[in-house]
C-alpha cells in the first residue's frame, strides 16, 4: 500500500512538473498568465467538486475557521500559478520552477516570524546556501547573461512565497474540514480572483480557439488530477519520502524546457539548480525527521506511566 501512495505522490509532482511547460507553451502563444492560470483553476476546480461529492460526509463546510484558512490557501494558490507562468514569461521555466520550489524556506522564514519554528545554525546555513543557489541560478549579478529578468526573478520568488502560504492556508485548515472540501473553497477563491484580474476577451475567446486542448490538459493534470493524487498519496507517505519526491517537479519542468524550449543553463546556473535542490529537499526531510523524533520523545514517558 505504501508503494502505490508514493507511486501517487510521484504521478502528482509530475503533473506539476508537466503543467509548468503546458503553461509555458500557453503564454508562448500570447496568452496572458492571468488567464493561463485562470483556466488551470477552473477546470481543477470541476475536478475537486466531484471528489467532494464523492466523500461529502463530514466536510466541515459549515465551520468558520474552515472558510477562513481555506480562503488563505486560495490567495496562495492563485498567486502561486499566477506568478509562476509570468515568471516562466520573464525567463525560463527551469528557473521559474527552481525558484517556486525554494516554498519551504519561505515556510521556515515565515515560521521563525510568528515563532512557530525555533530557528538553529544548521536552518539559518541552509536557507543562506539557498540564496546562494538562487544567486548562481539567476546570474543576478549580471542580469543580461542569463535571459531572466528581474520582474522574472521577483515572480519565481512570488509563487514559492505564494506557495507557502498556501501550505498554511491548507494545514490550518485541515484540523476542521477535509481535504476535498478545502480545495474546493481554495479553487473557487482562485477563480472568482482571476476572472476578475485576468482579460475577459481572452478568458471568453478560449473554448473558440485551437489552444482549448492545452488549456483541457493543464486544468486536468495541473489543476485537478495532480492535487487529488497527492491528498490520496500522502495518507500512507512518509513526509520525508514525499519531500524528496517533490523534486520531480522542477527537475521535469526543466526538462520540458530543454526539450521543448531548447533553453540551455550555463555551468553555474546549473550547480545553482542542484544547490537548491539538494538544500531545500534536505531541510523538508531533516525537519520532518526531527518532529518525528520528538514526538516518539514524548510519548514514551507517556508509555512507561501507563504501564
Amino acid at each position: 500500500m505504501a508503494g502505490v501512495s508514493t507511486m501517487f505522490v510521484v504521478l502528482a509532482a509530475l503533473c506539476w512538473g508537466l503543467s509548468g511547460g503546458i503553461g509555458g507553451m500557453l503564454v508562448a502563444e500570447g496568452w496572458d498568465p492571468t488567464v493561463v492560470s485562470f483556466y488551470r483553476g477552473a477546470i481543477g476546480l470541476v475536478f475537486v467538486l466531484i471528489w467532494l461529492g464523492l466523500r461529502q460526509r463530514r466536510s466541515g463546510l459549515t465551520k468558520v475557521r474552515v472558510w477562513l484558512w481555506s480562503i488563505i490557501a486560495g490567495l496562495g494558490v492563485a498567486g502561486n500559478f499566477t506568478f509562476y507562468f509570468i515568471s516562466i514569461s520573464e525567463g525560463s521555466i527551469a528557473v521559474a520552477a527552481t525558484l517556486m520550489y525554494c516554498a519551504p524556506v519561505f515556510v521556515y522564514l515565515i515560521s521563525f516570524a510568528l515563532k512557530l519554528e525555533e530557528p538553529n545554525a544548521g536552518k539559518w546555513i541552509s536557507i543562506i546556501m539557498v540564496m546562494v543557489g538562487i544567486v548562481m541560478l539567476t546570474r543576478i549579478y549580471n542580469i543580461d547573461a542569463g535571459g531572466v529578468t528581474m520582474v522574472g526573478i521577483a515572480t519565481g520568488l512570488l509563487s514559492g512565497l505564494s506557495y507557502a502560504l498556501f501550505i498554511f492556508g491548507f494545514k490550518y485548515a485541515g484540523p476542521y474540514g477535509s481535504p476535498q472540501a478545502i480545495l474546493v473553497i481554495a479553487f473557487a477563491v482562485l477563480t472568482g480572483i482571476l476572472v476578475v484580474l485576468g482579460d475577459t476577451a481572452q478568458i471568453a475567446g478560449v473554448p473558440r480557439s485551437h489552444s482549448w486542448p492545452l488549456f483541457a490538459i493543464l486544468g486536468l493534470i495541473g489543476g485537478g488530477l495532480s492535487f487529488i493524487l497527492y491528498i490520496v498519496g500522502l495518507r500512507n507517505t512518509a513526509p520525508a519520502v514525499a519531500s524528496v519526491v517533490a523534486m520531480i517537479e522542477p527537475v521535469t519542468a526543466s526538462l520540458f524546457g530543454v526539450v521543448v524550449f531548447q533553453e540551455r543553463l550555463a555551468g553555474l546556473q546549473i550547480f545553482g539548480m542542484i544547490l537548491i535542490l539538494i538544500t531545500v529537499t534536505g531541510l523538508s526531510v531533516s525537519s520532518r525527521i526531527q518532529k518525528i523524533w520528538w514526538r516518539r520523545k514524548r510519548i514514551k514517558p507517556l508509555i512507561r506511566n501507563i504501564v
